[in-house]
């Protein structure tokens, strides 16, 4: 079953008042969402046809992990990652990740290094 998805707003009003808020000049928020095409079709331009939803789980150490890495990068002072789980409908939420960070290069770097480590390390997605 999935799960309800955080509040936006909640998580930056967090992330504002963290200890580590006077360092962050930027805030960068990603929202994946199940979408209508087919993966296949979206990235390799194969014929595929059209998803009514899918199966998605995760594995939670190797996404605490990805967030740890993530900390490491430089001028990243605030990360949060929320994945949803079980079957889900066109249009749910996927997972939500919250950078930031001191400027706009290295925010939408780790936003992109996170993500990307999080769809291709760290979740199970099944198209239906």
């Amino acid at each position: 079953m999935a799960k309800n998805p955080p509040s936006i707003d909640q998580w930056l009003k967090e992330a504002k008042s963290h200890e580590s808020a006077a360092k962050v000049g930027m805030y960068l928020t990603h929202n994946g969402t199940v979408r209508q095409t087919a993966k296949a079709k979206v990235r390799q331009g194969a014929d595929a046809p059209d998803v009514s939803g899918m199966y998605f789980t995760y594995d939670q150490q190797k996404v605490d992990a990805s967030i740890a890495e993530t900390y490491q990068m430089d001028g990243i002072y605030y990360v949060r990652a929320w994945l949803n789980e079980g079957e889900l409908a066109l249009g749910d939420d996927i997972m939500y990740v919250l950078i930031g960070g001191d400027i706009r290069p290295r925010v939408v770097d780790a936003l992109q290094f996170l993500v990307g480590k999080l769809k291709n390390e760290c979740v199970t997605e099944v198209e239906r």
